[in-house]
């Protein structure tokens, strides 16, 4: 299996991002996790795709652009632009999640699809197969440094099996509260991207926190799901 490890700048210094992203690129990280929030789908606004450019000028990782807006269609096409490698939205504000995901692809974009905490596991079945990766908020969306949901290990065990039941080859990442105290459990139960903010920018050593990170996540690897 293979483990990605993707910092989330939303709990980075913005005022020194460019030395941010440098020191969790030193330290290994696979991906650069970038969460755009509007103030309407969640309680708080961050960034948008002028921003995604920059750190795309100065990030070698791929970007991993999560969508926690409530009309992303509208915006798709421009953080393509702006540099996204992978982009995924929220299950909870697409109707026409299928039509979605495809516009995504077509731009030459990963797509995958959020899951919020109280999203059952049942509303991926009819997009299983089009979707690259699933993401599993472990935490309700809107800020950083919030604690794991506990149940949230089951139900990434869950969208394991349904995946393997759909033959998806899809990859499962995991965001939220996300630590070297339960890293190698997610991992464990299934998750292959590890989204952390706060456990990694929230120390006084990026580099070291993203090495850390890997080597108690990779204790999951062999573990019995």
């Amino acid at each position: 299996m293979s483990l990605r490890i993707a910092p989330s700048i939303l709990s980075a210094d913005f005022a020194a991002l460019g030395h941010a992203i440098a020191a969790v690129e030193r330290g290994g990280a696979d991906l650069i996790h970038v969460d755009v929030m509007d103030g309407h789908f969640v309680p708080n606004i961050t960034i948008g795709p002028p921003v995604v450019s920059a750190i795309k000028r100065v990030a070698r990782a791929p970007l991993d652009v999560h969508l926690m807006i409530s009309d992303p269609d509208r915006y798709i096409e421009a953080f393509a632009q702006a540099g996204a490698s992978m982009m995924s939205v929220h299950r909870e504000v697409l109707p026409h999640l299928h039509r979605t995901i495809h516009a995504i692809k077509a731009l030459g974009v990963k797509a995958g699809v959020v899951l919020n905490p109280a999203t059952p596991i049942a509303s991926l079945e009819d997009i299983a197969a089009d979707v690259d990766y699933v993401l599993i908020m472990s935490v309700n969306p809107g800020f950083g440094g919030q604690t794991f949901i506990p149940h949230s290990e089951a139900k990434l065990r869950e969208t394991r099996a349904l995946l393997d039941r759909a033959r998806s080859r899809a990859v499962i990442e995991v965001d939220g509260g996300i630590s070297l105290h339960n890293a190698a459990r997610v991992v464990a139960a299934g998750a292959q991207v590890l989204v952390a903010g706060a456990a990694i920018f929230g120390t006084s050593d990026p580099e070291r926190a993203t090495l850390d990170l890997r080597a108690a996540a990779t204790g999951g690897i062999a573990a019995p799901r």
